[in-house]
């Protein structure tokens, strides 16, 4: 299977030219790393930015990549999607707007020259919103574009609107105004670029106008609650096998995979937290058997439960930037 089938497209080729792209690259790594005292994930005065360094290479976590675009400033990564590994670099970004499970790892980075990485966060009601205001007329009726997520690459342009944003965090009192109309720039940007279409396709995949965007918000708001696939398809106004074929052409996974996917990485964002017991957590995330949880929970993640969140407290903070 390709791995556009598998949710995930590859990279273009990089036609932007060479030395002074990557000096535009470092300034904005450096920008970045001047907010990062320490090695992990920080959230920024910019309620949409995330930041994150790691100065040594990670070992293979699963998690969710949240609707956004992730750009590797500096250093490399791998991202796993079943049998699929795809590399991306500095410069390179990897887009979703719909919670995806992924496994990513860190394959490049040191103490002096750590891994560094930055996230913007939007929603299908922004782009929405751009695309109306801006007259932007994309044709999103590719129906070979079902992904969940795709590899870019950046531009000047691009990288000069992260430059403006992330100097906004030495201005604060400038970042509730500006940074909101930079962040329109952004996708703007985005929207009337090389991979325009593909940030519509997921805007219409992540909202209500497209019926998988009504079965995955189904599912993520009442995670905890269990369902069949007949009546999810019934509430959607589809067949079962067109609920099927949609999950898998954009997921690769059913929908109940998908929802157990979900509480898995949510269980585990809970016992990271520290906050409640393996088994409150399971009862929480939907889990009426302790054991059926244990055995999934280490399918999905390689250790029991409690093994696992020592592991990962131990190695890195669990991060897809």
């Amino acid at each position: 299977m390709s791995q556009q089938q598998q949710g995930i497209t590859n990279k273009e080729a990089y036609t932007e030219s060479n030395a002074s792209y990557q000096k535009v690259l470092n300034q904005l790594a450096a920008l970045c790393e001047k907010n990062l005292t320490s090695d992990g994930e920080v959230d920024t005065a910019i309620p949409f930015i995330t930041l994150y360094k790691s100065s040594k290479e990670t070992p293979l976590l699963p998690g969710i990549l949240t609707p956004s675009i992730c750009l590797i400033l500096q250093g490399e990564k791998n991202i796993h999607i079943n049998q699929n590994i795809i590399q991306y670099n500095s410069g390179d970004y990897v887009a979703s707007l719909i919670d995806f499970p992924v496994s990513a790892q860190v394959i490049g980075a040191s103490e002096d020259k750590p891994y560094i990485g930055l996230r913007v966060e939007f929603t299908a009601q922004e782009i929405f919103s751009v695309m109306m205001d801006a007259k932007i007329n994309v044709n999103s009726k590719d129906n070979n574009l079902n992904m969940a997520a795709f590899i870019g690459k950046s531009n000047f342009e691009l990288l000069d609107l992260l430059m403006r944003l992330l100097r906004l965090l030495d201005k604060p009192d400038s970042i509730p105004f500006l940074s909101t109309l930079i962040k329109r720039e952004i996708i703007y940007h985005l929207l009337t670029g090389d991979y325009g279409q593909l940030f519509l396709q997921q805007a219409f995949i992540d909202s209500n106008i497209d019926s998988i965007g009504r079965a995955i918000t189904l599912i993520k708001e009442n995670i905890s609650e269990p369902f069949t696939v007949e009546g999810l398809a019934k509430l959607c106004n589809m067949s079962v096998s067109g609920l099927h074929h949609k999950f898998k052409a954009t997921l690769n996974m059913g929908p109940l995979q998908y929802q157990k996917n979900l509480r898995l990485q949510e269980a585990r964002r809970l016992l990271v937290s520290g906050s409640m017991s393996v088994g409150d957590v399971a009862i929480k995330v939907g889990y009426e058997s302790y054991s059926q949880f244990n055995r999934e929970y280490r399918r999905l993640f390689g250790l029991p439960p409690l093994q696992d969140i020592k592991e990962v407290r131990i190695n890195t903070k669990m991060n897809f930037m």
